[in-house]
């Protein structure tokens, strides 16, 4: 093991820096935010976990296992809302989408991860983790909810290295409702929410709700892996809120650096656009799957540069 060498970009510092291999045997582990299955696997979420899977197999050449967990997010603002619209069960929408993501997953030979929590499985352990922050008087409850203080975490801003006044506008594109009255400030975030009418939701000390987005991610990631991850990985849409945050909510409780290496993968464009469902602009595994062959498709995806956005182009996948 001592032939080899790794480098990563590490995110959290903006740098290259060296990644030592675990000489005793321990597995590395690996952390990767997984999907809300609430519609199709498109090629961006293709990019991040053939990229995630490419990493894991050059650590294997190198004699170095791997402890690899990727959660799924089945309860969230968006499945409630597409199984509403389809008159579906919110339940059977995310086993349905989650299945069709196994099977894209398999058929580009993208390996399964050691563990594939759900958040509606860790309902317990979110809860106590609230709890717990509510303690340490990072988090406050109100209006039978529970916000994280982002002003009682000085280091809140660390991994975006965004000042304040542009991380608001951010985290309102991505799920922030800055005008709630229960808030002490707009940029404070959900940890438990309060249920609303017709929703789904759990016993909690606070009364009936459901776990926050970024709750679910970090209470899965230090339950399945410890304390301290050495590897998490997502998509650069992800680095804020969702990871800034994330480790907001892990380090007042430990004491502990979350994460050693923070790896975020580029967006992936169509028509100099970022894919996404809003623009209508998605380029779906399944249908590539009907006029590609696998192979081609990961070889595609692997010439790219993981940390540098790119568009998609057809005569290049043709060229594959």
């Amino acid at each position: 093991m001592s032939d080899y060498s790794v480098k990563l970009y590490n995110s959290y510092n903006q740098q290259l820096e060296p990644f030592q291999l675990k000489a005793d045997g321990a597995p590395v582990s690996l952390y990767v935010c997984g999907i809300t299955p609430y519609d199709t696997t498109h090629l961006g979420h293709a990019f991040t976990y053939t990229t995630a899977d490419i990493f894991i197999r050059y650590l294997a050449y190198c004699g170095q296992p791997v402890h690899y967990v990727q959660n799924v997010t089945d309860i969230d603002d968006d499945i409630l809302q597409k199984a509403a619209a389809e008159g579906e069960d919110w339940r059977q929408l995310g086993n349905r989408w989650t299945r069709h993501f196994i099977e894209d997953m398999q058929a580009l030979n993208v390996r399964a991860p050691d563990e594939f929590p759900r958040a509606t499985e860790t309902i317990p352990q979110i809860i106590t983790r609230v709890e717990a922050l509510v303690d340490q008087g990072v988090a406050y409850p109100a209006a039978g909810s529970v916000y994280f203080d982002v002003d009682s975490w000085s280091d809140f801003g660390h991994l975006s290295k965004l000042p304040r006044s542009e991380m608001l506008p951010v985290a309102n594109e991505r799920g922030n409702h800055p005008d709630d009255p229960h808030k002490r400030h707009p940029l404070d975030f959900v940890l438990w929410q309060a249920q609303a009418p017709g929703e789904p939701s759990w016993a909690s000390p606070w009364g009936q709700g459901r776990p926050g987005w970024h709750i679910e991610c970090s209470t899965m990631a230090t339950q399945l892996l410890g304390e301290t991850i050495d590897v998490h990985m997502g998509g650069s849409d992800l680095l804020f809120p969702h990871h800034e945050c994330e480790i907001a909510q892990v380090t007042p409780l430990t004491g502990k650096r979350f994460v050693r290496y923070w790896m975020h993968i580029a967006m992936v464009r169509k028509d100099g656009e970022k894919m996404s469902k809003s623009l209508g602009n998605l380029v779906m595994v399944r249908d590539l799957l009907e006029r590609f062959s696998p192979n081609a498709i990961r070889l595609y995806l692997g010439q790219h540069y993981y940390r540098e956005p790119w568009s998609y182009e057809e005569e290049e996948l043709l060229a594959a």
